[in-house]
C-alpha cells in the first residue's frame, strides 16, 4: 500500500479541561466531505467525553465510528488496546477517510506517536498532525502547575532539585509534540490572557509553532487537517522529559468515582465542586448527574475552580444515576474527603 493510501490521523491533546471534545464535535459537525473516526481515550471509567461525541453522531462520523478506550493511558496500552482499536476501524465496511484521537489529559503524545511505527498498522496509517490545545487563561495564570510559588521557592533554595512538577511536565511534552497549538477559551482569557499565554508556548515550544485563539472549538477544519506531518517520522523534532526511558508512569494521578443520589440543587453541587478545588487542589470533575423534578440528565464539567453544568438529553429508560470521575494529582486525591464533600447532604439532596 502506498503512503497515498494510508489513512490520516490527527491526535488532538491538551490539558484536563482544555476543549478537545468540543473541538472534535466542531470537525464531527463539519467533516468537509470526509467519513470520520473518534477514538477518545477517557481517564477513569465513567465515559463522559465518548458520550457526549456518541450523542453528536451523524452520517458522517456514526456511532460505530466512534471508540473509547478507558483501560489507561492508550500509550500505555500500545498492543492490548490501541493497536487493535485503529485496525478495526480500518477494517470497518466503510472505511474512514480519516481519524480523530481525542488523548487524556494527562497522556504525553510521544509515546504514542512511536505506535505508529508497530508493524500491524505503520504501511495502513500516518499522523497528520498533533493538535495540542491549551486553556489560554489558565496557562497565563501559570496553573499548569498546582502551586507556582511553591515550585518558585523550591528552585530558589536548592538548584539540584528537580523543579518540574508532574503537570508542568505534560504542558511541555505536549506542546513540544505539536503541530500546531490552539489557545482555547480565548474569550475568557481576553487580549492581555491570549498575549501572556502565547508568550509562555512560544517559550515552551522547539520551534516556532502557529498558534491560534480559539473560541467553542470553532476553526475552519482546513487549517488543522491535512498538514501531512507524518510525525510518527519526526520524533527529532518532538523532544520530550521522557526521551531514553522504556515508558512513563502516570502514578502521579488518581481518579475516584463518586456516585450519588439524585440532587435537589444543582448551585450547591457547583460550589462542592469549585471547594474541592479550592481546598483539595483537585483538578478536573465531569460526570452526569440527577437532579430531583428534571426529566434530562446534567452534564457536568469542571476544571479546577471553573464550573460549567447544562441539561444534555432526557434519561429516557436510563437509570437516574449520578456519577462523577474526580482527578487530581495522587496525594490530594482523598477518596473519603472527596465523598465528604459531595455527599448527598452537602449537595442539597
Amino acid at each position: 500500500m502506498s503512503d497515498l493510501n494510508k489513512i490520516p490521523v490527527t491526535v488532538i491533546t491538551g490539558f484536563l479541561g482544555s476543549g478537545k471534545t468540543t473541538l472534535i464535535r466542531h470537525l464531527m459537525q463539519n467533516p468537509q466531505g470526509k467519513r470520520l473516526a473518534v477514538l477518545v481515550n477517557e481517564f477513569g471509567s465513567v465515559g463522559v467525553d465518548g458520550d457526549i461525541l456518541k450523542s453528536c453522531a451523524d452520517e458522517n462520523c456514526p456511532a460505530e465510528n466512534i471508540v473509547e478506550l478507558a483501560n489507561g493511558c492508550i500509550c500505555c496500552t500500545v498492543a492490548d488496546d490501541f493497536i487493535p482499536t485503529i485496525e478495526a476501524l480500518m477494517a470497518l465496511p466503510q472505511r474512514p477517510d480519516h481519524i480523530l484521537i481525542e488523548t487524556s489529559g494527562l497522556a504525553l503524545p510521544k509515546p504514542l506517536l512511536k505506535a505508529f511505527d508497530w508493524p500491524a498498522i505503520r504501511s495502513r496509517i500516518t499522523v497528520d498532525g498533533v493538535i495540542a490545545l491549551a486553556d489560554a487563561e489558565a496557562v497565563a495564570a501559570g496553573r499548569f502547575a498546582p502551586d507556582v510559588d511553591a515550585v518558585q521557592a523550591q528552585r530558589e533554595a536548592d538548584d539540584s532539585i528537580d523543579h518540574e512538577t508532574p503537570l508542568s511536565e505534560v504542558f511541555e511534552d505536549q506542546i513540544s509534540c505539536a503541530d500546531i497549538v490552539l489557545l482555547s477559551k480565548a474569550d475568557l482569557a481576553g487580549e492581555a490572557g491570549i498575549a501572556a499565554a502565547r508568550a509562555v508556548v512560544e517559550a515552551e515550544a522547539p520551534r516556532k509553532l502557529p498558534i491560534l485563539p480559539l473560541e467553542e472549538g470553532r476553526i475552519d477544519p482546513a487549517v488543522i487537517l491535512g498538514l501531512n506531518a507524518a510525525a510518527e517520522d519526526d520524533l527529532a523534532a518532538r523532544p520530550s522529559h521522557h526521551d531514553g526511558a522504556d515508558d512513563h508512569e502516570h502514578d502521579d494521578f488518581d481518579t475516584v468515582v463518586i456516585e450519588l443520589p439524585e440532587i435537589a440543587d444543582p448551585e450547591a453541587l457547583k460550589d462542592a465542586i469549585i471547594r474541592l478545588a479550592r481546598e483539595q487542589a483537585i483538578l478536573r470533575v465531569k460526570g452526569y448527574v440527577a437532579v430531583a423534578g428534571k426529566p434530562m440528565r446534567m452534564l457536568v464539567q469542571a476544571v479546577g475552580e471553573r464550573v460549567r453544568a447544562q441539561y444534555d438529553k432526557p434519561w429516557g429508560d436510563a437509570p437516574r444515576a449520578s456519577r462523577l470521575v474526580v482527578i487530581g494529582e495522587h496525594d490530594d486525591v482523598d477518596p473519603a474527603a472527596i465523598r465528604a464533600v459531595l455527599a448527598p447532604e452537602s449537595v442539597g439532596a
